[in-house]
Formats: C-alpha cells, sequence, structure tokens
C-alpha cells in the first residue's frame, strides 16, 4: 500500500520551540532604536534652538551698533570723532553691540564678552576692523557692522557618543554672523534718496542758523552733501547743534498760518534770531494716526486740529515725504497755525515726549528722557537718558539709564528755500534732506519747541533712483555681505 500524498500533522506533535522569545527580543532591539533616535533628535532641537537663538542674538547686536551710529551723528560727523562711537572695544557702538548679545541668551545662558566680535567697514568692503577710526570717507556715507556671536560647551548627551556634529558645530559650539548698515545717501553717487516714515509735519528751510554766513545750508541744493559736516563747535559742524524751533506765523486768532513779510523762512539778507530756526506747517493727513497717549501729560488733551496734533504726538506713516523729487510735498499754512500759544505744535511735542510741565524746564526733573549731561551745552558724543515718564522705565528700564531709542528722537523735512511759499493754502515744495533732533524741551507760553542736531540727511534736488526706506533719515537694516 502506497503512503498518502499528503500527511496530516498529528495532534500530538512537538511544537516549535526554538522559536519561542523571538517577537520579544526584536521589541527590545526596536525599542532601543527607537529612544536613541529620539534621544538624538532632543540633541539635535537643542543645538538647532541654540543656532537660532545665536543668530537672533547676533541679528539684535548687530542693528543695535548700527543704531548707535545712527543716532550719534557719526554719519555726520568727521572722522576726528568717530572713535568715541566705534573705535574699539571701549567705544559706544561696541559695548551696546555686546550689551545686547548678552541679554540674548544662548541655550539659557548669557555669552561671555569675549565670545561677541564686532567689526566695522564701509559698505560692499565688508566689516574687518575693530575700530572705525581710519577708514576714511565712505564709512561717513555707508557704515557697515558685523557681530559674530558663538556659544561653546552645549549640553548634549546622546550625539557626542554618535558623533554626528561636523565642523558646522564644532562638537558643543554654535556660533552666528550678522551684518547691519547705516545708510547716509549725503553726498553719495549714484545718489539714492531716504524716505523715513513718521516724519514729524514741521517743514524747515535749507537754512543752517549757526552758520548762516559761509556755509549757511544744512545740504548742498544739488548734491545733498552735508555742508558743515563735523562735530558742533564755534563756528564748525552742525552734529550737536541746539536752537528753538518756531513757527514762521505771525501770532493771530485765526486757525491758520499767516507768514509775516517778509518770511523768515524764505532766504533773506539779514539773518533770522540767534538760534532760532523757523518752520512752516506741513500738510499732514486726513486720517488718524497712532497717538501717544498719557493721561497725566497736560498736552495729551490740548487739541485744536486732531490731523496735525496726530501726525506731531503720533505717527504719520501716511504722508510720504519724497527726497528729491521736485515739488512732491506740500506746505499748508490753511491747516493749523503753530504760531499760537498753546498751539498744536508744541502741545503735541509735550505729549510726544512726555513732559510733564510745558515750558522751559530742566529735563531731567520733568519726566522725558533727556541728553546727558541734561542740559546744553550737550556733549558728543550723545547719551539718551530714560526720564521719569519714559514706557521704558514701565518696561523695568531704571530712569537715568541710558537707552538707544526714544520718541524724543524725531525726523524733520527740509525743503528747498527757494520756492517762495505763497501766503495763503498750500505750497508745493521740494524735500532735499531731513534732519535728525532730538526734542529738549517745549515752552507752551513762547511756542518754542528746543532741539539738539543728531543727524544730518541730504539727497539733493535731484535723486532719481528708488528710495530706502525707514525709520530714521539715516536707515538701519541687516543685510547680506556679498
Amino acid at each position: 500500500m502506497l503512503s498518502p500524498l499528503i500527511r496530516r500533522p498529528r495532534r500530538d506533535s512537538e511544537p516549535r520551540s526554538k522559536e519561542r522569545g523571538v517577537t520579544m527580543a526584536l521589541v527590545a532591539i526596536t525599542m532601543v532604536a527607537i529612544i536613541s533616535m529620539a534621544a538624538l533628535s532632543i540633541d539635535i532641537g537643542t543645538l538647532y534652538e541654540a543656532k537660532a537663538e545665536a543668530q537672533r542674538a547676533a541679528d539684535a547686536a548687530a542693528l543695535t551698533a548700527a543704531r548707535v551710529i545712527s543716532i550719534s551723528g557719526n554719519t555726520g560727523a568727521t572722522s576726528a570723532t568717530w572713535g568715541q562711537i566705534c573705535g574699539g572695544g571701549g567705544s559706544a557702538a561696541t559695548l551696546a553691540a555686546i550689551s545686547m548679545a548678552q541679554q540674548n541668551l544662548i541655550g539659557g545662558v548669557s555669552v561671555p564678552s569675549a565670545s561677541v566680535s564686532v567689526n566695522y567697514g564701509a559698505g560692499s568692503s565688508g566689516a574687518t576692523n575693530t575700530d572705525c577710526s581710519g577708514l576714511g570717507a565712505n564709512f561717513a556715507v555707508n557704515p557697515v557692522v558685523t557681530v559674530s556671536v558663538q556659544r561653546t560647551n552645549l549640553p548634549i548627551f546622546f550625539a557626542r557618543v554618535f558623533s554626528l556634529f561636523g565642523s558646522r558645530y564644532s562638537g558643543t559650539t554654535v556660533s552666528a554672523t550678522a551684518t547691519a548698515e547705516a545708510f547716509n545717501p549725503s553726498g553719495s553717487g549714484p545718489m539714492i534718496p531716504v524716505q523715513p516714515r513718521c516724519v514729524k509735519p514741521w517743514m524747515v528751510p535749507n537754512q543752517d542758523p549757526a552758520h548762516f554766513t559761509g556755509t549757511k545750508y544744512f545740504v548742498d541744493p544739488t548734491s545733498g552733501a552735508i555742508k558743515n559736516p563735523g562735530t558742533f563747535t564755534g563756528n564748525n559742524g552742525v552734529i550737536g547743534e541746539t536752537f528753538d524751533l518756531i513757527a514762521d506765523c505771525q501770532h493771530n486768532p485765526r486757525h491758520r498760518c499767516v507768514l509775516p513779510s517778509p518770511p523768515n523762512s524764505q532766504p533773506v539778507a539779514a539773518p533770522p534770531p540767534v538760534n532760532t530756526l523757523q518752520y512752516v506747517p506741513a500738510q499732514p493727513p486726513v486720517t488718524s494716526v497712532a497717538i501717544a497717549a498719557n493721561t497725566a501729560i497736560s498736552g495729551c488733551s490740548q487739541i485744536l486740529r486732531a490731523e496735525y496734533w496726530d501726525a506731531v504726538a503720533g505717527c504719520d506713516q501716511t504722508t510720504a515725504y519724497a527726497c528729491g523729487t521736485p515739488l512732491a510735498n506740500m506746505v499748508d499754512l490753511a491747516v493749523d497755525n503753530p504760531g499760537l500759544n498753546g498751539n498744536d505744535s508744541v502741545n503735541a511735542a509735550q505729549c510726544l515726549i512726555n513732559a510733564t510741565n510745558a515750558t522751559a524746564f530742566n529735563q531731567m526733573t520733568n519726566g522725558q528722557d533727556y541728553l546727558d549731561p541734561g542740559l546744553s551745552p550737550y556733549t558728543y558724543p550723545f547719551q539718551i537718558k530714560a526720564g521719569g515718564n519714559s514706557a521704558l522705565t514701565n518696561a523695568g528700564v531704571a530712569s537715568g539709564n541710558q537707552i538707544t531709542n526714544s520718541p524724543s528722537i524725531v525726523s524733520l523735512p527740509i525743503y528747498d528755500n527757494a520756492t517762495v511759499i505763497s501766503g495763503a493754502g498750500t505750497t508745493p515744495v521740494t524735500v532735499i534732506g531731513f534732519l535728525q533732533v532730538f526734542i529738549n524741551s517745549v515752552d507752551n507760553g513762547t511756542g518754542k519747541i528746543n532741539v539738539t542736531v543728531m543727524n544730518v540727511s541730504g539727497c539733493g534736488n535731484g535723486a532719481a533712483n528708488p528710495p530706502v526706506y525707514g525709520t530714521s533719515p539715516v536707515p538701519v537694516r541687516l543685510i547680506t555681505p556679498p
């Protein structure tokens, strides 16, 4: 009898004992791999986050250094004074950059100052010098700052076992580099104008009150070059020059500006009043803008013409002050009369700078931010101190501490006063530059606004290239070096 082709298994056959526990072993091996990958992903995530934090620290530090250069007037000063701003490790810009880098924690730790390097350069030549003093004329037009930040000894665990990281992280080290520039177009070629935002509607003539004889202009009407560069000493320099802004309007009860005859803002044979610069009101936007409201400041509630007041106390981002474009902006004598006592210019400026009293006062005790030493004459380089009413003090900055941003820093358009202002209504004028000034005090009784020149930016009356935008007439921005 032949055996069957298909045999049925016996019910009492022995089970596959050799395969017992294989699943448990596979699960154990898989769990080890999963846990290892999870641990490595934690290390990788930690390093990538630290890299991002290092980049933020470098970005903030570079922008801070460029900001210090901008508000110091370094781009309008002469090379003899540059060292005080960016002349090595003890200079203002370098110290500010290091301080900002240390305030941005990397991996939960503040880096030591030795791990922050700050270098300066001019334009596309790159930033490779720790001292800007000898960089030449190009540095004044387009100063560039490069900041490098490094954090060592980052806490990683599993990654070091597998040696996954190469030169990019140098084991447990992350680093980042950022470059920022402060651009002043004055006298540059080809001319690239600037177009700052939040410009105050105080059109000032191209008429330097301290240098009426000789170099009587702020900027060259054609090229935009600064006519009297350098720090203010005697009859030289414009950076640090202090004077009163006062409306070029007759004192009358009507809510419109009536110019004297002849207008002081037009070129005249005799010099204007000593330490005084007359301005005419620009045409403010119809729509409302953000207002710096503080119920404790009396000027914040004293409003005659809302549009004009808002443009001074707040931020007018809708009016484009087109630098170098012929007859592109308007003087408007019908909208407000800053020649009146208690006018919108003074009240709104009091609100803007958070001054407790609207009278000529000791700035150090009046609540607003102030220039050290607090009373004129102010010394270069400028040091801005936080006042008791400053929003920064409410955020934790101690009153009297040095700061790099303040509502007291404002931009004013310089118009080519070869154009004769019409006695009524509007007159188109050409903006040929900007003044960056610091408001020291306001006086409601006289209508005077005392200011100090921090920087000058000129574009002339023939700038054809697209403008560089920013909140300052010397805009600050991050760039990628070539």
